[in-house]
């Protein structure tokens, strides 16, 4: 496995991170006992995590991802060989069953104080906004348009400040973003410089061979700023694993359990995927391994989010680490990119 450090900090953190947002949906207790047991003899150290899930939300399963992984913490007392990520939900008709408070100061200690009871642990090593209060373009929204009577304030300081206190307090360790912009960012790292604030380490966006938005602004402050990006949905809901291909559905399928998550299911979407394919297997790669190495090779990933239903994706996606794609492979993805680019924002 390699390692790399989150920027700005000592915490070295494996290149894979194990995503989880499946655990206590999809799959049981039992079966992220095993991820995450398999992950750890792997090399993997980083787990990635959120109050929401598992997903798609819902008040009847909402928290059990955290709680199976406090459970797991609990029973091999293991909790220093992590270092742990997790979330804290945003607004949105979708998570009005956990708060409609948003980002408040009280908000932020509520989750936080029941994240750490669901985890059963003193402490984050990694806390993010899931994603923004705000109108703006994420989860899918390709473009930004203003929304002329949108009542949300600017409270960044706010927040910088309501989480000093709990590093301070020992709780948080670090902190992040998610699904944001560049503009959101920029202004979290100067009010961080400015005001003498705790500074957004990460950055926890999508990024795929079908999603590279986040190279048109995101990664030169990325790059500039040392924000490091921890990549999720890097097969893009399963899309680039070629499970889908040639028009299959597979049982226990998101597409098909979830039918309206559509995000990575267009024509374009399907054009791009069959390209690469074509190029996976002309190198002697599977699709999975030509996605996930294009991903964790990139300069400005810290971490690439791998997520998986069975222990035959989890393997085949944690031996991904060791590929880097030749100069050849790179030029023939681009190209297709050049062609069809970021079909599924």
């Amino acid at each position: 496995m390699k390692y790399t450090n989150i920027p700005h900090t000592d915490l070295q953190v494996s290149k894979i991170c194990l995503g989880t947002m499946t655990w206590g949906n999809q799959n049981t207790l039992a079966e992220g006992f095993e991820q995450m047991d398999y992950a750890l003899e792997s090399g993997i150290n980083f787990f990635d995590t959120a109050e929401l899930y598992p997903v798609p939300a819902s008040p009847d399963t909402y928290g059990n991802t955290e709680r199976i992984m406090g459970n797991w913490f609990a029973a091999h007392s293991n909790r220093d060989q992590v270092v742990l990520a997790t979330k804290i939900a945003g607004p949105g008709s979708y998570t009005a069953h956990i708060r409609t408070t948003g980002f408040t100061p009280s908000s932020i200690r509520t989750a936080l104080e029941n994240t750490l009871t669901r985890l059963k642990t003193d402490y984050i090593d990694l806390y993010q906004l899931h994603w923004p209060e705000r109108n703006t373009n994420f989860f899918g929204k390709r473009d930004y348009f203003p929304e002329t009577a949108e009542q949300w304030e600017e409270n960044f300081q706010e927040i910088l400040e309501t989480l000093e206190g709990f590093v301070r307090e020992g709780k948080i360790r670090h902190i992040g973003l998610s699904n944001e912009t560049p503009w959101a960012s920029m202004k979290y790292i100067s009010l961080s410089e400015q005001k003498g604030l705790p500074r957004m380490k990460t950055i926890q966006n999508p990024y795929s061979l079908l999603n590279r938005t986040f190279e048109v602004g995101n990664a030169e402050v990325a790059h500039r700023e040392q924000l490091g990006l921890l990549a999720y949905s890097p097969l893009a809901f399963g899309v680039l694993s070629g499970k889908y291909r040639n028009g299959q559905l597979p049982d226990n399928s998101r597409l098909k359990l979830f039918p309206r998550m559509a995000r990575y299911n267009s024509d374009q979407s399907r054009e791009a995927t069959e390209a690469y394919a074509a190029i996976a297997a002309k190198h002697n790669l599977t699709l999975t391994q030509l996605s996930l190495a294009f991903v964790t090779d990139r300069p400005f990933v810290t971490s690439n989010i791998i997520g998986a239903t069975n222990m035959a994706q989890l393997q085949e996606n944690i031996a991904t680490a060791d590929i880097t794609l030749s100069t050849e492979i790179l030029k023939e993805i681009d190209a297709v990119h050049d062609r069809i680019p970021s079909p599924a924002p």
